[in-house]
């Protein structure tokens, strides 16, 4: 049955019909389109922005080579085709790219099955990630010798644009806007302190904490400081896999320096302070009200 429909399908242009609309001829089978469900969403749920932290020649080069790839790259400096920004779509975004790795985010893990990457041609820091972190571990003072390559205008421009698009499209929970350093923090620090995150935030990309909100936590913890484990658990209710250890090892350290790099660039060694502790608390109180409640009612006993 499925051969005949499938040769008649082949002969109706030639006998001068068309191809109905819904009827998709293949290779030993034909399919029908004309029952569509409802019942489905995207399987993207991550929108993970990157610097390339080399040229764009090379970035290209490396990106369609065959052990990574990205679903998008933006130029440096953002080029024009007929009065619009240029963007390089290199993957399909309908297929898996490879561009964050080993990863986490919310209890998701492998967050390349789950999301759209966007590589921003730009230079990053003046070092190495190796030479930045055992600069960091060594002397956290020494954040301010750091040289990151800045981001311009008419490229975050194109970025805002193409960001916009793809979280309508999928829509992409703000806290589900991610940096590589929140899905691998130990090994990764783009797009790093210089990405401009409140600005995306106010052309309504990603999250960002409340001002006022983050002042009247910041008093209170000027005054009672969350313990270590409890800020464990708050960055960890926020989207990092973090391990509950109650001590400042590498890992809190990284994490905290990805959360800081986001949303406290001006001081980001990866110490704990009041100032990071209300950030993250103003944001579960924005965007995830009930994983604080959790967290407030476990401190109500200590």
């Amino acid at each position: 049955m499925w051969r005949t429909l499938g040769t008649l399908l082949a002969l109706l242009p030639a006998l001068g019909g068309c191809t109905p609309t819904h009827l998709e001829p293949r290779d030993g089978y034909a399919v029908d389109r004309s029952h569509v469900s409802p019942s489905h969403t995207s399987r993207v749920r991550h929108l993970v922005l990157h610097y390339t932290d080399v040229g764009e020649a090379e970035s290209l080069a490396v990106l369609t080579g065959p052990h990574v790839s990205a679903h998008y790259v933006l130029p440096l400096p953002a080029r024009e085709r007929h009065g619009q920004p240029l963007v390089f779509q290199l993957v399909d975004e309908e297929r898996r790219a490879w561009h964050a790795g080993a990863s986490a985010w919310k209890n998701r893990t492998q967050i390349n099955d789950t999301s759209i990457g966007i590589e921003i041609v730009n230079l990053g820091p003046d070092r190495s990630f190796a030479e930045v972190e055992h600069l960091l571990e060594a002397n956290p003072e020494a954040a301010v010798e750091i040289d990151w390559a800045p981001y311009p205008a008419a490229q975050i421009e194109a970025l805002i644009a193409l960001s916009r698009d793809i979280i309508e499209r999928h829509g992409i929970h703000p806290t589900d806007v991610v940096a590589h350093s929140d899905i691998a923090p130990t090994r990764k620090v783009d797009p790093g302190p210089r990405f401009p995150w409140r600005e995306l935030y106010e052309a309504g990309i990603g999250a960002w904490p409340e001002e006022h909100s983050v002042a009247r936590w910041q008093a209170q913890f000027v005054h009672t400081p969350p313990t270590l484990a409890e800020l464990q658990r708050a960055l960890r209710a926020w989207g990092y896999a973090l391990e509950i250890t109650g001590e400042l090892d590498r890992e809190t350290r990284a994490v905290l320096r990805a959360f800081q790099m986001r949303f406290r660039p001006a001081d980001y060694r990866g110490r704990t302070d009041a100032e990071t502790a209300a950030r993250l608390w103003a944001l579960l109180e924005r965007y995830r009200p009930q994983e604080l409640e959790r967290l407030e009612a476990a401190m109500a006993e200590r």
